[in-house]
Formats: structure tokens, sequence, C-alpha cells
């Protein structure tokens, strides 16, 4: 079953809502008219009331009331929903009545009513009566009761008219209402269908298309920088990703080829068990990188996925950087180097990517520095980051290099570093694990010192949800 558009549902909810504030106008305007009727009788019975009493003030005793009812009538002409009787309060005699509902009040209102107080009752004929009763002292002292009533079946009638006209107008008011309500939605909606077919035209090949902010609304138009901002993020993604299967494929094409090539050969003609075993160390040197470089590769890609949560800790800068350089030490006096860490400062941080970062950023300073040379690492701590600087003589590093050396497989010297076994992804990997960190990773290189300086900066306190890499912790740089 199809589901309503949301135009159809803001049509429906404003005639659900119409009908609500109909119903309430309705009952409040019936009420407000009744009340308005109810008080032009009271008005009315009061007017007749001092007419009557005006006229018995000019009659001298009972006994000129039946001489004198023709007055009476003549109050009563033109006005056929006014009944009036009048009876001797003393004998309980009736003095006069000029219809059948004035007869008929007496004994209503001698039962329910008291003088001067308005009643509202029903004939025996079904019609609707507001009545009251007072007493007046004649001339002679003698006292008479009148009775008067107003029929109240025109008011009775203009209220059920109201209702019916009601009753009738507003399902055609809800309607107007409702379609009213639908075409404004309607109409309102239409950036949300030009984002619609948008997203419908998108395919791999068209990522760099954008919603137009122009001419929407407030909220349309954030809506908009939002969907222009995923679109950017998966344009972004998708990017990295052909350039990630792009350096993969050209990465492994090499050793592949090396190794299918030394094995083709070994295999055309008879060799000696020391050949062979020569092929063999060969082939698994060649393994041996490959291994380093899939890790790797697994390390950057779940890095730039985002998968898992850091497992963050109290990380001692200055300790873990003593510590790995002991463990280049003997790499750095090979090359005839040494290492200097000075400073403190502590972050939150993954303790095993620390480490990585560290041991990538000091080993390459170690393979670039200059023999005879003294690698400076200082550590310093502060209240919103803590930083980690790597500096070695060895070299001018060009400005244009240094905007790619954290690209993955950037080699300044290529043939220098497969010949050292090096992927080409130590210091993309340093990046990857400080944006996991919510921190940065920067380099600057001096020429008239020839001092290049690696600078890790991380965040005081890392809670980012990020890229739990701990897939691979060792590997050539």
């Amino acid at each position: 079953m199809p589901r309503a558009s949301l135009a159809t549902r803001i049509a429906v909810a404003s005639a659900l809502f119409g009908l609500l504030i109909t119903g309430v106008g309705m009952v409040v305007g019936y009420w407000a008219l009744g009340r308005q009727l109810d008080a032009r009788s009271a008005v009315e019975l009061a007017g007749k009331r001092e007419l009557v009493v005006h006229l018995l003030s000019e009659t001298g005793s009972a006994a000129d009331l039946p001489a004198s009812k023709h007055r009476f009538n003549d109050v009563l002409i033109g006005h056929d929903d006014l009944h009036l009787a009048l009876v001797d309060d003393a004998t309980g005699a009736l003095l006069g009545t000029f219809s059948p509902a004035a007869s008929e009040s007496i004994s209503e209102l001698d039962s329910a009513s008291t003088d001067d107080a308005s009643h509202a009752w029903r004939s025996g004929s079904g019609q609707a009566l507001e009545s009251l009763r007072g007493t007046f002292q004649l001339a002679d002292g003698s006292r008479v009761r009148y009775y008067i009533s107003l029929d109240r079946r025109h008011d009775t009638r203009l209220l059920a008219g109201f209702l019916r006209a009601s009753l009738l107008g507003a399902p055609l008011l809800l309607a107007v209402v409702a379609l009213g309500a639908w075409i404004i939605a309607r109409t309102a909606l239409a950036p949300l269908r030009r984002f619609q077919r948008m997203a419908a035209s998108i395919g791999a090949r068209s990522l760099n298309r954008r919603v137009s902010e122009s001419g929407l609304p407030g909220e349309l138009s954030a809506l908009a920088r939002e969907f222009n901002g995923m679109l950017e993020r998966i344009d972004g993604g998708y990017r990295r990703l052909q350039e990630f299967s792009a350096d993969l494929a050209h990465e492994l094409r090499t050793p592949i080829a090396t190794l299918l090539g030394r094995n083709q050969v070994a295999l055309s003609r008879e060799r000696s068990p020391a050949q062979l075993r020569e092929v063999l160390e060969g082939d698994i040197e060649e393994l041996e990188r490959l291994s380093r470089l899939i890790s790797d590769m697994l390390l950057i890609a779940q890095a730039e996925q985002g998968e898992g949560v850091l497992q963050c800790q109290h990380v001692d800068l200055h300790h873990e950087a003593t510590h790995i350089a002991e463990y280049l030490s003997v790499v750095a006096e090979e090359k005839g180097v040494k290492v200097d860490v000075d400073g403190h400062g502590a972050v939150h941080a993954d303790l095993m990517l620390v480490q990585r970062a560290i041991t990538n950023v000091l080993s390459n300073a170690v393979r670039h520095a200059d023999p005879g040379t003294t690698i400076h690492v200082a550590v310093e701590g502060g209240p919103r980051s803590s930083n980690l600087r790597v500096s070695n003589v060895g070299g001018h590093i060009a400005i244009d290099h240094l905007e790619r050396i954290f690209d993955r497989f950037y080699r300044i010297d290529s043939s220098r570093a497969r010949l050292s076994g090096g992927t080409g992804l130590g210091l993309a990997i340093v990046r990857s694990i400080m944006e996991a960190h919510g921190g940065n990773v920067r380099a600057r290189s001096d020429s008239s010192t020839r001092t290049t300086t690696f600078e890790l900066t991380f965040p005081a306190r890392s809670d980012t949800r990020a890229q739990h890499v701990r897939g691979t912790a060792t590997g050539e740089v």
C-alpha cells in the first residue's frame, strides 16, 4: 500500500484541525447566540411587565378589570408570541386570560417560580415559553397577580437554523481548507522534490553535483547545506577509495612482477640447490615487503574508514619517546647519530598507536639524519594540547615535497626508499593516527640549517569515536 505524501498528510491534518476549530466555533457560537436570545427575551419580558403594571395602576379595583380588558388586548395586538393572565390574589379567581398558554402558565408558575423571576418551560403542546409573574396592588388596596409569558419558538427556530447551516457548511469549509492546505504544502515542498530528483540523478560519476541554496526558505536552506556537505564527504571518501585502490594496485604490481620474473627465470633451466636457495631467499624478502605493505595499507584503510573506537588511556610522551629511542639505538649507532629526548607531557590516547606514530617519525629522522648529528625529541605539555617535535639535520626538503610527504606511497627519493625496504606509508600512517585522535602532524624544513622538524599535536583529552587501528603495530616505514 503506497504511503500518503507529505502534502496529503498536511492537508488531512489541517482538515482535522479545522474540524476541531469549526466544532469549537459552532459550540461557542451556538452558546453565545442562545445567551443573546435569552437576554433579549428577558428585556422584552421586563418591558411588557412595565406596561402591564402601568395599565394596572390606572385600574381602580379588581371589579374594573373586565371592563378594561380591551386595553390589555391592545397591548397584545401584533404580539402573537406574548401571553397574559390576571388573577385575584385574594380569591384566586381568574380575572382575565388571553390565550390557552396564558391559562396554562398560571399553574406552572405557581408551582415552580417566585415573583419577578423568569422561568423557562414547555406547554402541553410543546411550546417553549419564558414566563414571569408578579403582584400589583390596585388603587382600592386589592392585589392582582399577573402572569406574562413569551413564546420562544422564533428563538428556537433561529438556533436550529444556525445549527443546521453550520453543519451543512462545515464539510464544504473543511474541504476548502484541506484543498488549500494541500496546494500550499505542495507548493512549499517543491524544493524537496528537487532534492529527490537531485538524489536520484547522483551516481558514481556525478558526485560533484550540489543543490543550489538560492531562493530556499531558511529551514530548507539549512537542509541543502547539510545535504551538500554529505555529498562532499561521500565524494571525498569515494575519491580516497579510488586513490587507495590505484595506489595499492600500483605498489603490489612491482613486487609481484619481481617474484614472477625471478621464479620464471629460476625455472627456465636446471639450478643448483645453492642457486634455488638464493632465489627463495629473494622471494622471502619480497614477500616480507608485501606483508608489510598489506599490513600498513590495512592500518590506513581502517583509520580512514573509522572502524572501531580508540582504546584511550594516560600516555606519558616523554617515557614513550625515550623507550622508542632506546629501541632504535642500534640503528642510530650504525648511522652514527644520537637521539636526545627532553621535556614532559602526557595525553589521553591509544598507547599502541601513539607508540607507532612516534616510532615512524623517529625512525624516519634516523634514516635521513647526517652521520655525527643529534636528533632532538622535544616534548611539551599544555592544558589544551601536548606536542612532540622530532628534529634532525640531514638536508632540506623543498616546499612542494613538504606538502605531499604525508600522502600514501609518496617518496622524495623513490629508489633510495625501495632499497631501504620502505613502503612509503610511514608518514601516511602517522597522519591517520593523529587524525584518529583529533590531532594533527606538521612538517617544516629550514634550508639554512638543513634541519627538518616533524611536530605531532595531541589534544589534551581525546574522546573522539574514531579509527581503532590496532591491526598492525609493526612493520617498516
